[in-house]
């Protein structure tokens, strides 16, 4: 499509069903879902942030959303934080989350000429958001490597696990030909290999213990007669990095498609005590050598933890954890908001995510314009 073509955030949001009640209706749902999402843009980490910021809105923001004149009162009506936290409540949040994902992908820009495309599956449990008897919000995202934008989200249920979402997850994702799909050892599943290669993608998953016979067969590689193909150095949390990469052309792994095993050693060391500690990490990939180099492998095995940034902005910036929110599916649909708010800042090139909020909370035009609603 052409940029003209693309859907806006209003028509994404329209194809969510509406769980109003048809008589009586004051507020178009599109109109206080828009509004939610530049509420949340502009810092609201709770609803009744959410409401006091809707309450404050100029005329000229809710014109831009859609909202209409009250027939009884001369002004343009505004939706109660009540009114928010029931229609979230009773919302369809996997519509929701369709929605937004596919409102994100429209924008999401293609990758570097050398670089392939990566997306990232992890899980994140909502730990403020559990039921009296322990039942806990766990949600499994995908997440885009270059852009850092959530394509897809989904909840993993009680009775299921991530195992289980994970070809659900990844369905709804119109196009993942050509995609490099990371994960953790967790979804090291031969299902997940056939769904991938089916869907003509790729794949690099860690193997530990849970595919025993395949990590011996890795660790039993000559890795001694491999030459180094990667080094790399990187400082931060607290610590020094070492990373290197061997990677080895194989044919006969116990895994679906498998190309080349991949052998990194991370060596760690603390700068406050001075300790050091080495780990080894095997993976494998269905990439070829012509269709992948090290570097490359390196990279994408690297930016496999871009989603575990996108977690920590949401419990520190937006104090998701911190959030007691449990009433129907707002836990989800907040989550769902904070994911659409980062993305956007992330396609404006704000690094600062915390900055980038404040700056929106000072004018209230400026969600509207991340969002593309002005």
């Amino acid at each position: 499509m052409v940029p003209e073509e693309v859907p806006g955030l209003l028509e994404r949001l329209a194809q969510v069903p509406d769980p109003h009640d048809p008589r009586g209706v004051r507020h178009a749902l599109v109109v206080v879902l828009a509004l939610t999402a530049c509420a949340v843009l502009a810092g609201a980490t709770s609803l009744l942030a959410i409401g006091e910021w809707i309450a404050d809105t100029p005329d000229q923001v809710l014109e831009q959303v859609g909202a209409g004149i009250d027939p009884v009162m001369p002004r343009r009506s505004l939706p109660a934080e009540t009114t928010v936290r029931r229609l979230l409540a009773r919302l369809d949040a996997d519509a929701l989350d369709q929605a937004v994902g596919c409102r994100l992908a429209d924008r999401r820009t293609p990758p570097c000429a050398d670089r392939l495309r990566g997306l990232a599956v992890d899980g994140k449990s909502l730990r403020g958001a559990a039921r009296a008897k322990g039942r806990k919000i766990h949600l499994l995202a995908a997440l885009d490597h270059a852009t850092q934008l959530v394509l897809s989200q989904l909840d993993v249920g009680e009775k299921t696990g991530e195992t289980t979402c994970f070809q659900p997850l990844l369905n709804a994702i119109v196009d993942l030909a050509g995609t490099v799909v990371t994960s953790d050892a967790l979804h090291t599943q031969r299902e997940h290999a056939t769904y991938l290669l089916a869907r003509g993608a790729h794949y690099i998953v860690i193997v530990k213990g849970n595919q025993k016979h395949l990590r011996s067969q890795l660790k039993s590689l000559p890795w001694k007669e491999v030459p180094l193909q990667g080094r790399t150095r990187n400082t931060g949390h607290g610590r020094r990095e070492i990373r290197r990469i061997k990677v080895a052309t194989v044919n006969n792994l116990l895994f679906p498609g498998a190309r080349q095993a991949i052998q990194i050693k991370r060596r760690r060391t603390h700068r406050k005590t001075g300790k050091t500690t080495i780990k080894t990490v095997y993976a494998v990939t269905n990439l070829t050598s012509e269709q992948a180099t090290a570097a490359q492998l390196a990279v994408l095995a690297r930016d496999h933890w871009k989603i575990e940034a996108l977690h920590h902005v949401r419990d520190t910036t937006f104090a998701e954890d911190a959030s007691q929110l449990r009433t129907g599916n707002a836990p989800r649909a907040m989550a769902t908001w904070r994911n659409l708010a980062i993305g956007a800042l992330k396609l404006a090139g704000v690094a600062n995510i915390a900055a980038g909020l404040r700056r929106n909370a000072r004018n209230p035009s400026r969600p509207l314009q991340l969002l593309g609603l002005t």
